[in-house]
């Protein structure tokens, strides 16, 4: 499809292959993406998730980026209690290393969208856990993946850091669909002209 139908072996290596859970022990209460690609991503969101629906924030942090306006009922997913307490818009949440576990601890259909916003790239199991994400998604539910250019370089796996965007657009439409969603599309959401590129892609379950 793509040509990474046969991914090189060693692509999920890590530089640092270290306890992840160790590397993220230390709170990050930052933003990893700048104030212009955030508020593409609220607008994005606002214009595609269900209102007062049942999201599923993988990844979460201290703050999800979902518009102000808009009320949800969101389980947040991380690897840093204290930033997830500190996320105001997490009902509930958990931590859990998918890297040693890809499988969620939540109900079949459970959510009526999910989001991952720059975590993809440290995912060592992505087609494990793109399969589960999609049973704990409602029929037709989103699945909303977004990336900038930044990240961990050192927890980053090796496919990831030698792609360019537009490869790596490539990489999680591969994700999507060998985890059976469909209807999968990229969009720019920020083209790095006024601030940091950001471009999300999405499928449904």
């Amino acid at each position: 499809m793509t040509g990474f139908d046969l991914l090189p072996p060693g692509s999920f290596d890590k530089v640092d292959s270290g306890d992840d859970l160790a590397f993220y022990a230390p709170p990050r209460l930052v933003t990893h993406i700048d104030e212009v690609a955030v508020a593409a991503l609220t607008a994005f969101y606002r214009e595609l998730l269900p209102n007062d629906g049942r999201i599923l924030d993988l990844m979460s942090s201290w703050i999800s980026h979902l518009p102000e306006d808009r009320r949800y009922a969101v389980v947040g997913h991380g690897m840093n209690a204290a930033e997830l307490a500190a996320n105001s818009r997490l009902s509930r949440w958990f931590v859990q290393d998918l890297n040693a576990d890809p499988a969620l601890p939540l109900s079949d259909g459970a959510f009526e969208a999910a989001l991952c916003c720059v975590g993809v790239q440290y995912l060592q199991r992505p087609f494990e856990v793109f399969t589960d994400v999609r049973r704990v998604l409602s029929p037709g539910a989103r699945f909303i993946v977004s990336y900038a250019n930044r990240c961990f370089p050192t927890k980053a796996v090796a496919i990831w850091r030698s792609l360019d965007m537009r490869q790596q657009a490539s990489l999680i439409s591969l994700y999507l669909e060998r985890a059976g969603f469909t209807d999968v599309e990229a969009s720019i959401l920020s083209d790095g002209s006024q601030g940091d590129p950001l471009i999300a892609v999405v499928g449904r379950a």
